[in-house]
């Protein structure tokens, strides 16, 4: 079965000020147990906040780094999911319920991409 990547956008500094809802984390837990349980949910995490990272960038034959926070951007990636699913249309009803979870007042957004499976090697 296909594998998938969803990116968690969100907007950082409106983040810092999100208050979810009481039934925020029961709603996420909830769904994260059936998703499990589903076999479909391989690896989900949230990340650390820009301010603790660093860009890495090859650009004319040089490495370059720039530390966090990227203030520049407005949407960064803060969280991850790897979803194993029959086909996109499941990965993207998947993701449509994660977002769903979230209160309505909350702007969060997704990027689901299949990942590219490599061919392995035959000894």
């Amino acid at each position: 079965m296909p594998r998938f990547m969803s990116l968690i956008r969100i907007d950082e500094q409106a983040a810092a000020g999100f208050e979810p809802d009481p039934d925020f984390e029961k709603r996420m837990g909830a769904l994260f147990e059936e998703i499990t349980k589903a076999g479909v949910m391989l690896e989900t995490s949230g990340l650390t906040p820009t301010a603790q990272g660093t860009r890495v960038t090859w650009s004319n034959g040089k490495i370059g780094y720039t530390d966090g926070p990227f203030t520049e951007t407005k949407e960064v990636v803060g969280g991850y999911a790897i979803l194993q699913c029959k086909d996109k249309a499941e990965a993207l009803e998947w993701t449509r319920r994660f977002l769903s979870s979230h209160p309505a007042s909350w702007t969060v957004e997704s990027e689901v991409r299949q990942i590219e499976e490599m061919p392995q090697p035959q000894p």
